[in-house]
C-alpha cells in the first residue's frame, strides 16, 4: 500500500527537488566558467615572447 504523506512531507520533497535543481545549475555554471578559463589560458600560451616584444615596440 501507499504511505501517508502529510503537508510537511510534501514540503520536504519539494525542497529536495528544488535544492537538487539549484545544485545542478551551480555545477553547470562552474563547469562553464572552468571551460572558458581553460580556453583563455590556451590562447595566452600561444603568444610567444617574440610576439610580445614586437607588440611592445609598436606601442612605444
Amino acid at each position: 500500500m501507499f504511505g501517508y504523506l502529510d503537508p510537511a512531507s510534501g514540503g520536504l520533497i519539494l525542497q529536495a527537488v528544488l535544492g537538487g535543481a539549484a545544485g545542478v545549475g551551480v555545477a553547470a555554471k562552474a563547469w562553464r566558467a572552468r571551460l572558458k578559463g581553460r580556453k583563455a589560458a590556451d590562447t595566452a600560451e600561444d603568444t610567444t615572447s617574440e610576439e610580445v616584444a614586437v607588440e611592445e615596440e609598436q606601442e612605444v
